[in-house]
């Protein structure tokens, strides 16, 4: 699928499906919360979430009390959607819309955080280009917190096919730069009742 035509399909969905009716709505994350937790991180540490959307994560880190916070996504309406709902507090956080793939990064991070964006690309030069941005822009011994649909989960999300990873794919994939520190399979059920299992890993970069 074309940047275009990715870009396309998100703004169509933001625009036409409320926040609660999302097949990803999660009104607490609690496993990106506490993958998060688990770093001790410090709350000025800088955190990108890729694909965020308008998840609640940014409102629940806010409330924890982190202070530099960056959102990227393909959705303008997304990211609107996500502001609007903040108010204020929105003010705290750094917005990007940008496909993943054409993301220019301007600093490095401390913590990249991404569930369920990495899965929708499924040709290897999108894929390519995505772990090139994700060295470029995370520190060395930074965190890298990965959400993708298990070899068990789900093979389509909001009409797209997507790329399922076992835990053992997900850790080939990035051991050239990352060490894997810890590795779950979790079940999301989503607000129609299905079910969708999860390979949500942490990883340290080398």
């Amino acid at each position: 699928m074309s940047i275009n035509n990715r870009k396309q399909h998100w703004e169509n969905v933001y625009h036409t499906k409320p926040l609660k009716e999302v097949g990803w709505y999660q009104p607490v994350p609690h496993t990106s919360l506490k993958f998060i937790e688990e770093l001790s991180t410090a709350k000025d540490a800088s955190i990108i979430d890729i694909g965020g959307g308008d998840s609640l994560l940014t409102d629940h880190l806010l409330k924890d009390g982190f202070t530099n916070l960056t959102v990227l996504d393909i959705s303008e309406k997304a990211i609107q959607r996500a502001r609007e709902r903040l108010g204020p507090l929105a003010n705290q956080v750094n917005w990007i819309v940008s496909d993943i793939t054409q993301f220019t990064p301007t600093q490095q991070y401390d913590v990249w955080h991404d569930r369920a964006a990495f899965h929708f690309l499924r040709e290897d030069q999108d894929i390519k280009k995505y772990l090139s941005i994700l060295n470029q822009c995370l520190k060395q011994s930074g965190a890298l917190i990965l959400g993708t649909f298990s070899d068990k989960g789900p093979t389509m999300c909001s009409g797209l096919k997507i790329t399922q990873y076992s835990e053992d794919d997900i850790t080939k994939l990035l051991s050239p730069s990352f060490e894997k520190i810890k590795c779950i399979h979790p079940d999301h059920i989503t607000p129609g009742g299905g079910v969708q299992n999860y390979t949500f890993c942490r990883f340290k970069r080398k």
